[in-house]
């Protein structure tokens, strides 16, 4: 019989497969390292193994211990499922930009989850790093892992992921991209396959609000480079020590937008249904085609599973509340399309101006029309309640007649964005789209500037 003893057991030995449709404008063979079939359904799991493995051998991890650590999400996993088979318990930090469905899984497999902010700086002492590092200190017979620093990380891709590719490949490997986080699967795996071919190409992705690419180029770490960002896994406001920069030929960045597009593409077009880095990383590709050749073999490494992105990539709202979903948008009836479904909010003529400051506070809105019963009369927003309550500080109480502007102009669903467009002035923030039923619905710059 042939069966493994535990799950550990069916770490690693990952598929490598042709991609064909969202490569086409790549003259080269292109393969993906699939590490979704882990059982923790990400390239995490070689890691989390290698590095409880070396705790243990060195009594940083002691038996019954308590495993804790700042994650986005996959190390946590491949740590927790380790950590049931070893008897081990497990407190994982995440960070609040990280999926619902990471955080659920995790708490799935017996892990505690602690959730902090994301906007912070590394040395807040609310930041992940920070909590979960504290946590090791404070906790009793625990051991923090610290996966960025820890040098089991890359360790473990030297000795298995590397490996794994050269023997795949028959040694024809010419270029290896991957998205770069902790810097453990860039670092290790590009040390064993420059020792066995020095001209291999290590390309690692970056993503727009992390400081690896310039710091590779430049040696500068530069904190202006550093804001928040949409795309999970790849990238840092940190340098961990995993990332061997010597080892690595070159970054290329790639957007939120275009990592989230591209996710999608690899489910639609390739039947590979994997996550957000995955989709980073096949950008990066086409960003880099010009520096290959038909005969080359390029691995592209597919981190993580697309089940962990099914309320964020793999859901349209969420695409298109972030202006990232690819829909061709060309009339008024377009731009009104994310948000069809909800009520026109209005105010009456007799009204107070309370009454339009809690309408604009309850909605998130900053700007209504006026109606009377003849139809829309007027409009307010924000910018003329302020003027006027500069003016007088008693205009809460005062009819919205008295306060408001001009009526916002009516459009036809078919009109074109550049009919919309030249409606919305610096005098009129909003339009007004007809609708077949009757009814009407609100165009605002902010739509415009979303479907831009």
């Amino acid at each position: 019989m042939k069966y493994a003893k535990n799950i550990l057991e069916t770490i690693g030995d990952t598929p490598l497969v042709q991609l064909n449709s969202v490569t086409k404008e790549i003259d080269a063979l292109v393969l993906a390292k699939v590490e979704t079939f882990n059982p923790g359904n990400s390239v995490k799991d070689r890691m989390a193994l290698k590095m409880i493995e070396d705790a243990e051998a060195d009594g940083r991890l002691k038996p019954g211990g308590t495993i804790i650590e700042g994650t986005s999400g996959n190390t946590g996993m491949g740590l927790a499922l380790a950590a049931i088979v070893k008897g081990y318990k497990c407190i994982f930090v995440i960070s609040d930009k990280q999926s619902k469905e990471k955080m659920d899984i995790l708490r799935a497999v017996g892990a505690e989850v602690i959730v902090c902010p994301t906007n912070v700086e590394p040395d807040d002492p609310r930041s992940y790093y920070s909590v979960s590092k504290r946590l090791g200190e404070e906790t009793p017979n625990s051991w923090y892992v610290n996966q960025y620093d820890n040098p089991s990380n890359a360790l473990a891709h030297y000795e298995q992921t590397g490996p794994e590719i050269w023997e795949q490949t028959g040694g024809k490997i010419t270029h290896f991209i991957v998205g770069v986080g902790t810097g453990g699967t860039i670092s290790g795996t590009a040390k064993y396959l420059k020792e066995k071919n020095p001209d291999i190409k290590i390309w690692g992705v970056d993503t727009y609000g992390s400081v690896f690419k310039k710091y590779h180029e430049t040696g500068i770490f530069d904190e202006n480079e550093i804001y928040p960002y949409i795309t999970e896994g790849i990238g840092e406001d940190i340098l961990p020590k995993n990332v061997d920069f010597s080892l690595i030929d070159g970054f290329t960045k790639v957007t939120d937008k275009d990592g989230a597009v591209f996710t999608r593409k690899i489910a639609k077009e390739e039947g590979i249904f994997v996550g957000n880095s995955a989709g980073s990383a096949i950008k990066g590709l086409l960003q880099l085609k010009d520096k290959f050749k038909p005969d080359d073999v390029i691995v592209v490494l597919f981190h993580d599973h697309g089940s962990r992105y099914v309320g964020k990539m793999f859901n349209d709202d969420w695409m298109r509340d972030r202006g990232f979903l690819e829909e061709e948008v060309t009339t008024a009836a377009d731009l009104i399309k994310a948000h069809a479904d909800k009520p026109l909010v209005v105010v009456q003529t007799e009204e107070l101006v309370s009454h339009a400051i809690e309408r604009m506070r309850e909605f998130k809105i900053s700007q209504i029309p006026v109606k009377n019963s003849t139809g829309f009369v007027g409009s307010i927003d924000e910018s003329v309640l302020l003027h006027n309550f500069i003016a007088d500080k008693n205009i809460a109480n005062k009819p919205i007649k008295a306060v408001m502007g001009n009526v916002y102009p009516i459009v036809g669903q078919t009109a074109s964005i550049d009919q919309v467009s030249k409606l919305i002035t610096k005098d009129n923030q909003a339009v007004l789209v007809a609708l077949e039923n009757g009814k009407h619905h609100i165009i605002t710059k902010y739509d415009i500037i979303n479907a831009i």
